[in-house]
């Protein structure tokens, strides 16, 4: 597949505040690619560099072969953009949203278009609504069909299922897999790592850097070890116990302890004999491969 945005020693600063730091990579035509990090790594940062909102402090971004510091204009005119606050107009209508934004990108015959889009966000009963009288849901589709309206060949989101409901997030998810068989490039940032497991590949980043970029499944093995999951009571003393007398990567999830293991049985044994002499209640155990959530946790600590 070719190189669809190239990004080279990117670096982007705010006075003495290193948001991107000399960052590079590469995305694929077609490709679902996700910049995955939690809040302040860089993301929202980057994706307005991609996209020609922000201009980089040095480093080099080509997008669709184009330079991005020297043709902004062109750029913005093939690709699309969806904002974390969707950026629509709530006294216009659907229908006046996406007439809006055609017009934007110079696109006088879109009734068809949009007809095709209504449908594809099954926002067709809806197109005579007010913005502002959406559900969260609906907005969220609203603004991807504006951001599709100039069929562009490269969509950039930005964390686009943030407080949505659950059932609105997964609508838009199979949107984005319908759009992805129409061969778009779809980057997106999120920071929930069960989106990013979705993606081809993704890029895990962290204070500006870049830790991996690797497909999920390639991330996911790439320690070479197993988790042993562990629920049980109390689980503070069990946390403590591991982390204190045993010499293991050790992370803790809610009502459930995951511990990084190599040797399945004997580690297994190990750990579970040092909870029993100390009257901690295993209630239930599970040894699975590393989710991505606990790699990413497990390379931000190798990282320092």
């Amino acid at each position: 597949m070719n190189d669809i945005i190239q990004i080279n020693n990117l670096k982007k600063s705010f006075g003495d505040i290193r948001a991107v730091d000399d960052v590079s990579y590469k995305i694929n035509q077609g490709e679902m690619f996700g910049l995955v990090g939690p809040d302040g790594a860089g993301k929202s940062t980057t994706i307005k560099v991609l996209c020609g909102l922000l201009k980089p402090t040095s480093g080099d971004v080509t997008i669709l072969g184009k330079d991005i510091s020297t043709n902004t204009k062109e750029i913005k005119n093939l690709i699309g953009y969806l904002s974390q606050k969707f950026s629509l107009y709530h006294d216009l209508s659907v229908d006046e949203n996406i007439e809006f934004f055609a017009k934007i990108h110079n696109i006088n015959n879109f009734d068809e278009r949009r007809n095709k889009l209504l449908d594809f966000t099954r926002l067709n009963t809806f197109r005579n609504r007010l913005a502002d009288n959406l559900s969260g849901g609906m907005k969220q589709k609203l603004a991807l069909a504006c951001s599709l309206i100039h069929q562009p060949k490269i969509l950039f989101l930005d964390e686009p299922t943030t407080g949505v409901d659950p059932v609105s997030r997964r609508d838009f998810w199979k949107i984005l897999s319908d759009l992805q068989k129409q061969n778009i490039t779809i980057f997106m940032t999120t920071p929930y790592l069960d989106e990013a497991e979705r993606c081809n590949r993704v890029a895990l980043m962290n204070q500006g850097k870049i830790i991996c970029v690797d497909t999920p499944d390639n991330i996911k093995s790439s320690t070479g070890k197993l988790k042993l999951e562990i629920i049980c009571s109390p689980i503070k003393l069990a946390y403590q116990l591991i982390k204190d007398k045993l010499n293991y990567e050790i992370q803790i999830f809610g009502d459930r302890i995951n511990i990084f293991i190599e040797r399945e049985e004997n580690d297994f044994s190990e750990i579970k004999s040092l909870l029993e002499k100390n009257s901690v209640k295993i209630i239930n155990s599970r040894i699975s491969k590393p989710s991505l959530e606990n790699v990413f946790m497990h390379l931000i600590k190798e990282a320092g």
